[in-house]
């Protein structure tokens, strides 16, 4: 208490000052116009710049959660596409549901770990077991494809890089089905795989597109995966591509793991042997 009454003692010059200057201010202010108008606009936009800021903050803070509600929704359209998609029939008279046979089923995941500067790169993402998620399952995203499911726990799978010299991904050329190549990896650039074994006949072009073969039981075909960006040709019969990748592979956050729910039943036929 005693600090409280020698601090006002000792400052109250300046305390009365600015009483006196409050109340100076406040009858301009009210009495005024053009001041008062003044102030007014001046409150309304410090006022409206600092509602703009939170609003944007708030709007930051959200995206998080926002994001996680967009792939969700994708999953289930993407879903609900495969279901309704027409598989068409030798025998055009039949009409019945037979016709409609779904392939795939997508799994929305969150990529919790990504490699892409090392030779042989893993993720890991946040679906196993128990969300049905098992080894040879194709990962993707919106803008195409990021690798295969390799190990899976409960909770957890982890899975091989497109950018990992194992990697061997069948691959064409966009709008032509009869060029296909095996999508590797040297390791010398995050941003480009390199497409082998392409006809040397093949019309090539830089900035043709390049989309999965569909000649696998993991990949569905037609998948995007990037952009011819050079065009090498040597002595041999096939040419080797140059493919920039869609994705940023150093920036990855939702993706998709596609199960082919014909891979046992297609696996078991080729796997029958010649008698």
């Amino acid at each position: 208490m005693q600090q409280i009454i020698y601090f006002f003692q000792k400052f109250k010059y300046f305390l009365f000052f600015l009483l006196l200057e409050f109340i100076a201010l406040f009858f301009t202010f009210n009495n005024l116009n053009f001041h008062k108008s003044k102030y007014v606009n001046s409150a309304n936009r410090i006022t409206g710049s600092l509602n703009a800021s939170l609003s944007n903050f708030s709007e930051y803070i959200e995206l998080k959660s926002k994001n996680e509600l967009l792939s969700e929704e994708n999953t289930k359209l993407r879903n609900q596409l495969e279901k309704n998609r027409l598989v068409p029939s030798k025998d055009s008279t039949i009409t019945d549901s037979t016709k409609y046979r779904q392939k795939y089923t997508f799994t929305q995941a969150k990529i919790i770990n990504n490699n892409y500067s090392k030779q042989f790169n893993f993720l890991t993402i946040n679906k196993g077991k128990s969300a049905d998620i098992g080894s040879e399952m194709a990962v993707i995203n919106s803008l195409g494809i990021i690798g295969i499911t390799e190990n899976t726990s409960e909770n957890y799978t982890r899975v091989q890089s497109i950018l990992n010299k194992n990697s061997k991904i069948n691959a064409r050329l966009k709008g032509n089905s009869r060029y296909f190549g095996t999508l590797k990896w040297n390791s010398n650039d995050y941003n480009t795989v390199q497409l082998h074994d392409i006809p040397r006949q093949a019309p090539l072009k830089i900035g043709d597109t390049v989309e999965t073969g569909g000649k696998s039981t993991i990949f569905p075909e037609g998948i995007p995966i990037g952009r011819i960006s050079k065009i090498n040709q040597g002595n041999t019969t096939n040419s080797e591509l140059e493919v920039q990748l869609f994705n940023d592979m150093s920036n990855l956050r939702y993706v998709y793991i596609v199960k082919n729910l014909h891979k046992i039943e297609i696996q078991s036929l080729e796997n029958i042997s010649n008698e």
